[in-house]
């Protein structure tokens, strides 16, 4: 089973941050904040504008940044991803 995109969607992978620590004590995972950052693993085809399709900005295999509470989280084969509108991506790190 795969997951395909609709529309400006894409699906990515969040980055886990590094362990962090402060000092010498670890942060428990419930003080971490959301990553921000993630690997687009799917692109949707695009969305429609004036009754053209606008195709999107991004592709397959850039790390972007996004805002912190947007898109909607799914677990799909164990992994964690991550639904969001392309509009929500705020950059692409390269």
């Amino acid at each position: 089973m795969t997951v395909r995109p609709l529309g400006d969607r894409v699906l990515l992978h969040p980055l886990d941050e590094s362990e962090e620590k402060i000092g010498s004590l670890y942060v428990p995972d419930t003080a971490k904040e959301k990553p921000q950052e993630g690997e687009i693993k799917a692109v949707g085809p695009g969305r429609t504008e004036d009754g053209k399709q606008v195709a999107p900005e991004v592709k397959v295999g850039d790390r972007v940044l996004y805002g912190k509470f947007t898109g909607t989280e799914i677990k799909h084969n164990g992994q964690d991803y991550l639904i969001i509108r392309e509009s929500d991506i705020l950059a692409v790190v390269s």
